[in-house]
């Protein structure tokens, strides 16, 4: 197939290029838009009990799915004239709108209630409206109610300050700033890209190919994600994927083709015979290595939340069209060019400006990466314990990683959700986002009675602060007051309030929890819980009961592929590990930094806690990008130690001779992979901060020490074992195998050791 490809290249170049383009526009028509069709949610386990729990709440109770809240602030104090017609017209206004299911308010709950929503000073109080539309769609109705609020009622009411927030404004304000991240992103990552790819390749059309590559890439997945949409929920979050994967794949793949191209062409080859060659060595790495990184993709797919579905599915779709892209488009424009792939070279207009002379070819011993290798090898055992401790160490911190959920403090503080959630867990006796529900299904039968006892009995739970039940208020066992308004019975069903004074995802929270579970429900009836701390362990119970699964999916799909492709069982293991190893570090500075705030938390505003679906995230995605590098390097070490003799001493050759090749190759498209996640560090909010930083340091960790070092190191101490594999194995891939150079077991031919001992450091 890839013959042939490489044939139709040379024969109708022009047509390829101008199919590409037509596709381009076709992609960029249908999936630009897609932003609009994305919801900011996804973090919640659709099959838990706290979803459960808060669909019955909307279903029975009209308590919305998401609660939108208003602060309304007077310096006369919420009870002046001032404050209260400004919150008439807000209450009055909010219930225009088809998608409110309730509004409370300290105007208008009963005096019990009332005093909840009254902040210590008396000067702030607060409107609270529940949303109806789920988790997607309620952010948008939120939206349009505050765009209805603030464009008609501040005008109307001087010195009254309005300030929005709740969690379906928080989702938003997620989406929109999302958005701004977004061209933030590629305003960053597009020309830093662009520089580093003209002082890789010298020319700057042969720059700009992998460029228009990524374009292709992440237009065609826009277009697939689209598509994705009208059938089901896709996350915001996973366009900024799309552009940073899109562009970093294009390049790693472009740039694999490009150099192995110029190899060609320095030992003789003529320019179809070297293009030929490319495609069936080279191309063919780069499909192995795709597949690599979408199968470790798909095992996204197994979580039940929609944010980490949506991931895969962009992850999946950016791998497809960067490498289709790359191995369709790029010898069509290597024919296209011809010469002229060369033109514009900035080095050697560089060269002539200060008078220094054209490199000359170089023996391969006296390249950088050859002997950088020969000498980790020499000192295999030391500096290979070295770097495993390093990275051990590195990691340290993930052992207190503690697991929190996306809460208002995601946004900047300039954020007016942000803002709203700073205020009540400061100014206000009762935080409503560490209040937990208690949700009845089934209440048939029971009588006040049964309620009483089971209020009673949550009220005695530490760090409780009142239970509001359908027949009364508890503290401490005991009766204070007639219900607050705030909870009832419906249809079969009830609910009561736990207030706590517990911090939110804290250690007194998660026992707390343990606690409300372990009180016998009214009537010995089964409950169900939810709020933000009983939706956060949801989610957390969520995503471990399913990592080992995961985890098991990725080695396998690793295992075989790698086997594939070498032959050998001791490959596929040494790259589990050490693709493993090489997160550690990035997973010890995420808590290190965002969970612990040292170095100021990037700018962020820490929690004590990291999202639980980053980590996951994370793993699955630099577990995959480790893979392509492995792919990389392992393929082109395999074809030298094919064409050896299959000594000890041929491993280390053929070591050094893939690193020699690939080193300068993969130093680069780390380095541009690096500047595309990195790019995610400018993101506002905080978790994708966090997200674009974790891949910027796996990614240079992998690309550095581990490939640089580690894998010298390993592979020397190995030696022959390296290649072993059980008999039955061996004739299996003899007959299935995969390799860059073609066929299992195909000899590259006689002159690829001759052809490696002359190079360039700039081919």
């Amino acid at each position: 197939m890839l013959q042939r490809i490489a044939r139709l290249a040379i024969a109708a170049p022009r047509r390829i290029i101008a199919l590409a383009v037509l596709t381009m526009i076709a992609c960029a028509a249908f999936g630009l838009p897609v932003a609009k069709s994305l919801s900011a949610g996804g973090f919640q386990d659709p099959g838990s009990q706290s979803t459960r729990a808060s669909e019955l709440l909307a279903d029975k109770f009209d308590q919305g799915d998401m609660q939108l809240v208003f602060a309304v602030t007077a310096p006369e104090g919420v009870k002046s004239v001032e404050a209260t017609d400004a919150a008439r017209d807000i209450i009055d206004q909010i219930k225009s709108s088809e998608h409110i299911a309730s509004v409370t308010s300290a105007w208008t709950a009963p005096p019990a209630a009332a005093a909840e929503l009254i902040s210590r000073d008396g000067k702030t109080g607060l409107i609270v409206a529940g949303v109806s539309g789920g988790e997607s769609k309620a952010q948008k109705y939120a939206q349009e109610v505050v765009d209805s609020v603030t464009e008609t009622i501040p005008a109307k009411h001087v010195g009254v300050t309005i300030v929005t927030g709740g969690q379906a404004l928080v989702y938003s304000q997620i989406s929109k700033q999302s958005e701004h991240d977004l061209l933030l992103m590629e305003s960053i990552a597009i020309p830093l890209s662009f520089l580093v790819l003209v002082w890789v390749f010298g020319g700057l059309l042969a720059a700009a190919l992998p460029m228009a590559v990524g374009a292709l890439a992440i237009v065609g997945a826009m277009s697939v994600l689209r598509l994705i949409t009208f059938a089901t929920d896709v996350s915001i979050f996973a366009l900024n994927l799309s552009t940073a994967l899109g562009l970093a794949l294009a390049i790693d793949y472009t740039l694999l083709i490009i150099s192995r191209y110029r190899d060609e062409l320095a030992q003789g080859s003529s320019r179809d015979e070297a293009l030929v060659r490319t495609m069936v060595t080279a191309g063919r790495t780069v499909l192995f290595s795709a597949t690599t990184v979408a199968l470790s993709m798909v095992a996204m797919i197994l979580f039940p939340m929609y944010f980490l579905k949506s991931f895969a599915y962009a992850g999946i779709a950016t791998v497809a069209f960067a490498s289709f892209a790359a191995v369709i488009i790029t010898p069509a424009a290597i024919v296209l060019l011809g010469p002229r792939l060369d033109a514009f070279n900035v080095r050697r207009l560089a060269r002539r400006l200060t008078g220094r002379p054209e490199p000359q070819p170089k023996p391969v011993e006296q390249l950088f990466w050859y002997r950088s290798t020969k000498a980790v090898m020499r000192r295999a055992v030391p500096i290979g314990l070295a770097g495993v401790i390093l990275l051990l160490v590195l990691g340290t911190p993930f052992l207190g990683i503690k697991w929190g959920f996306p809460d208002d403090r995601v946004l900047p503080t300039s954020a007016s959700a942000h803002q709203l959630g700073d205020q009540l867990r400061t100014e206000f006796a009762d935080n409503s986002n560490t209040a937990v529900t208690v949700v009845v299904p089934d209440a048939d039968g029971l009588t006040p009675a049964d309620f009483d006892r089971y209020a009673a009995d949550l009220s005695k739970v530490a760090d409780v602060s009142a239970v509001t039940a359908p027949t009364g208020t508890f503290v401490d066992g005991d009766r204070v007051g007639p219900p607050a308004g705030a909870t009832g019975i419906a249809d079969g069903s009830a609910f009561l309030t736990v207030g706590s004074d517990t911090a939110l995802f804290s250690d007194a929270s998660e026992r707390q929890l343990d606690a409300l579970h372990g009180v016998a429900g009214p009537g010995d009836r089964d409950v169900q819980l939810t709020g933000l701390a009983q939706i956060n362990r949801d989610s957390v119970d969520a995503i471990t009961s399913r990592l080992p699964l995961v985890l098991g999916v990725i080695a396998v799909i690793t295992f075989i592929l790698l086997f594939l492709l070498t032959g050998s069982v001791i490959l596929p293991l040494k790259a589990l590990v050490l693709n493993v190893l090489s997160l550690t570090a990035a997973f010890g500075a995420l808590v290190w930094i965002f969970q612990d705030g040292h170095l100021g938390a990037f700018g962020t505003t820490p929690t004590g806690t990291l999202v639980a679906n980053m980590p996951v995230l994370l793993f699955c995605i630099a577990f995959g990008l480790s893979m392509d590098y492995e792919v990389f390097l392992v393929s082109r070490i395999r074809e030298f130690w094919l064409a050896g003799g299959k000594t000890r001493a041929d491993n280390d050759e053929a070591v050094a001779l893939g690193l020699a090749r690939t080193g300068r190759v993969i130093t680069a498209a780390a380095l541009v992979m690096s500047i595309s996640f990195a790019a995610l560090i400018a993101a506002q909010v905080s978790f994708m901060r966090m997200f674009g930083l974790g891949l910027t340091l796996a990614v240079l960790v992998d690309a550095t020490l581990v490939r640089m070092v580690l894998v010298p190191a390993f592979m020397h101490v190995l030696g022959r074992w390296n290649w072993w594999a059980p008999k039955p194995l061996v004739r299996l891939h003899e007959r299935i195998g995969i390799s860059e150079s073609g066929a299992a077991g195909a000899h590259p031919g006689a002159d690829t050791q001759a052809g490696a001992r002359v190079a360039t450091e700039t081919g």
